[in-house]
């Protein structure tokens, strides 16, 4: 009776779990989960009755790397933070930390700490959490932090706080005693904050030379290659499951032997797979589907005459009867397409499709491994006939919370669809023919091409990040073999090519290479317009935070070392030309502080709402653009941050050029002299036409250069 009326008076307080008790309650489950729920007695605990993100695995709490004597008093701590919710009140006082209750990944995150707790103090005697004194709590948040930031200081020391805040959540508390800054408060136990602390993502784009050739085969395997690649999976899978059924005769055993003695007599390379326990041997599938036999014939007449040692030192291929039409430099790019090569090409195939679709949308990673098949379906065309963009419906799982502010692990639709350029379309597309229909596009069962096992979810982020590192091999594999050396993949200066820097080289590149050099250089273009577009929509305006505050910062950041670059310029005595050149000096001369360090959205968004003052440079039109809606000729949307720089029109009046722009301007103009010297001559001279062009515009501000005093004066 006393245990019912207190749990009924105090709603935070949890019964007893018994040893049968569900370690999930059913009220954290949402109605479409279907993870099986662990028992409290069992020395394995699941997490899966808390996980819907696709992208997440399913992670596990082994109760076995707890120490015995400290074991049982932790499990039921864990098992409170699991099911309970922290007092509103303690919420409140704590300066760092604002949830009652979190998502599953940081529960994990707090439960390993918590277990490196534990076996700090077992090896310290400790068997009871009441007798943890304030001594032990210093000296383990000293030991454990030692070296870290201040930010994931502050973190495990919350994480460390939770253990004593959880257990009075028992209607048994184990006694967790509360750590020294809860009473002292937490600063003194924080290291000194640095100049890198907070900021913006650090994460760094990825290498120019790196994403060019990479997103080149990336958009060639989607777009040139994957018919064949498609073609040639259906018919392995054709062949693998006509050996499956195939039993055992004696025209098979008489077909393998007139196949495979040929060959052996002659020879001829046998046709070789790769196996994990022997290595290279003869392609056993291959030959039975070939030739009508059974695996089992295939297997005997190899074991007979020794050709698993043959087939390693006379490895051949194993080509298929479909026809190759995909080209590289208007060539065939196989001579035929080969079964034991075939669920590598697939493997390929689907990653260069997550490289294209997280690239050229700037999703992040979690958003792209929760997209399903018919997840951006062609649009009606509109009354005047003209066709819509295609648009994708995704998830997104970032601060997703409910009412009663827990996260949502299911996360939630987006309420602004992605815009989706023809490449991306393209790669969906592909996926789509690749996994079940409703499947995921990424999932991890249909990706595992050769088992085909049954995996939660879809590929996760680490199996994904392997691929991508498999893929930049093949290509520079692939590369050679095609006589293309110079469109292999470098190593990028920054390390792996994880898939988050792939929303930050987007970015990047649209706010500072909109016309280099980079692979699509155009669809940088349209991506910067279907962006804009959508910003100066009213949904999308609510939702600037997302990828827009990826590309304000990154377009702020490209201004302010235009600004500083031109300050530098005019210092060292160039001159400038331009119907924007005062308000060009006076930008760069007000330039805000964080040129060079990372900054946030808003900081940005403000930066860049100085109309007029912000500068941008364009190359390829050998200029400074310093941004002014009203004045601007490359027609930008209404609301637009920075001008339209493919649409770059003569004698707009925010052009600005310096001495090094006019030297450009000649240098280019004689590159392109030379090489209407090589072409037929109705080209050669639209070159010479270009270049007179570059010439005059140099001409112009020799002539009307002035110092940054003059401009100013």
């Amino acid at each position: 009776m006393t245990t019912a009326l207190t749990i009924e008076a105090d709603p935070y307080i949890l019964p007893l779990p018994g040893p049968d008790s569900l370690v999930v309650m059913d009220r954290w489950i949402s109605p479409g989960n279907t993870h099986p729920n662990s028992r409290y007695d069992d020395d394995i605990w699941s997490m899966g009755p808390l996980t819907d993100n696709p992208g997440t695995s399913i992670h596990k709490i082994n109760w076995r790397s707890c120490p015995a004597a400290l074991r049982s008093e932790f499990r039921r701590i864990v098992w409170v933070l699991i099911n309970g919710e922290l007092r509103p009140t303690y919420v409140r006082e704590r300066g760092f930390q604002n949830r009652a209750r979190d998502g599953v990944l940081s529960m994990r995150d707090n439960i390993v700490q918590w277990m490196k707790f534990a076996r700090w103090l077992d090896r310290r005697g400790v068997s009871q959490l009441s007798d943890c004194t304030m001594e032990h709590w210093k000296a383990y948040a000293a030991e454990s932090t030692s070296g870290c930031t201040r930010e994931y200081t502050q973190t495990v020391l919350c994480w460390l706080s939770d253990l004593s805040a959880f257990d009075q959540l028992s209607i048994s508390p184990c006694g967790a005693t509360r750590p020294p800054w809860e009473d002292e408060g937490i600063d003194d136990y924080l290291p000194a904050e640095t100049a890198e602390a907070g900021g913006e993502n650090k994460t760094e784009p990825l290498d120019p030379t790196v994403i060019g050739p990479l997103l080149t085969w990336s958009i060639r395997l989607v777009e040139d290659f994957s018919e064949d690649i498609l073609a040639a999976w259906a018919e392995r899978r054709r062949m693998h499951a006509r050996v499956k059924a195939t039993p055992s005769t004696r025209g098979g055993l008489a077909a393998v032997k007139r196949y495979l003695q040929p060959l052996v007599d002659s020879g001829t390379p046998l046709p070789a797979t790769v196996s994990r326990l022997h290595g290279v041997t003869l392609a056993h599938h291959y030959v039975a589907a070939v030739t009508g036999a059974s695996w089992n014939q295939v297997h005997h007449f190899a074991s007979r005459r020794g050709l698993r040692e043959l087939t390693a030192r006379r490895p051949g291929p194993s080509p298929m009867q479909v026809p190759v039409t995909g080209q590289v430099e208007g060539r065939p790019w196989r001579e035929f397409m080969d079964y034991e090569e075939t669920p590598i090409l697939v493997r390929h195939l689907a990653t260069a499709a997550a490289i294209v679709i997280l690239y050229l949308t700037g999703m992040r990673p979690q958003e792209a491994q929760s997209l399903r098949s018919r997840c951006c379906p062609d649009p009606e065309p509109n009354p005047d006939g003209s066709t819509p963009r295609h648009l994708i419906r995704s998830h997104h799982y970032k601060n997703v919370r409910d009412s009663d502010g827990h996260h949502v692990s299911a996360g939630e639709e987006r309420a602004v669809p992605w815009v989706a350029i023809t490449p991306v379309v393209n790669a969906i597309r592909v996926l789509e023919r690749i996994v079940p229909e409703g499947e995921l596009l990424f999932s991890s069962t249909h990706h595992d091409v050769v088992a085909q096992r049954k995996h939660h979810g879809a590929l996760k982020r680490s199996s994904l990040g392997r691929r991508v590192e498999a893929l930049v091999s093949w290509i520079n594999q692939e590369a050679i073999a095609q006589g293309l050396p110079a469109q292999q993949v470098p190593p990028d200066p920054h390390g792996n090519l994880g898939l988050s820097r792939l929303r930050r080289t987007l970015a990047w590149h649209i706010a500072r290479r909109p016309g280099g050099l980079v692979a699509l250089a155009i669809q940088y273009g349209h991506m910067r317009t279907a962006l804009d577009a959508r910003t100066s929509s009213g949904y999308g305006r609510r939702e600037r935070r997302g990828f827009h505050g990826e590309l304000d910062v990154e377009t702020a950041l490209a201004a302010a070392q235009t600004a500083a670059r031109l300050r530098d310029a005019t210092a060292a005595g160039e001159k400038i030309s331009g119907p924007a050149a005062r308000r060009a000096i006076v930008g760069a001369a007000s330039m805000p502080s964080f040129e060079g360090a990372l900054t946030t959205p808003k900081a940005a968004a403000k930066f860049l709402a100085r109309d007029g003052l912000v500068l941008f440079d364009n190359p390829d039109a050998f200029l400074i653009c310093a941004f002014k809606r009203d004045t601007a000729l490359c027609d930008p949307d209404p609301g637009a941050m920075a001008p339209n720089q493919f649409a770059c029109q003569l004698g707009c009046g925010n052009a600005v050029r310096t001495d090094s722009h006019a030297q450009a301007a000649r240098e280019h103009a004689d590159r392109l002299d030379a090489k209407a010297a090589l072409v037929p001559q109705p080209l050669g001279d639209r070159f010479r036409r270009t270049a007179d062009r570059f010439r005059a515009l140099a001409d112009a501000h020799d002539s009307a250069a002035q110092s940054a005093e003059e401009a100013i004066a």
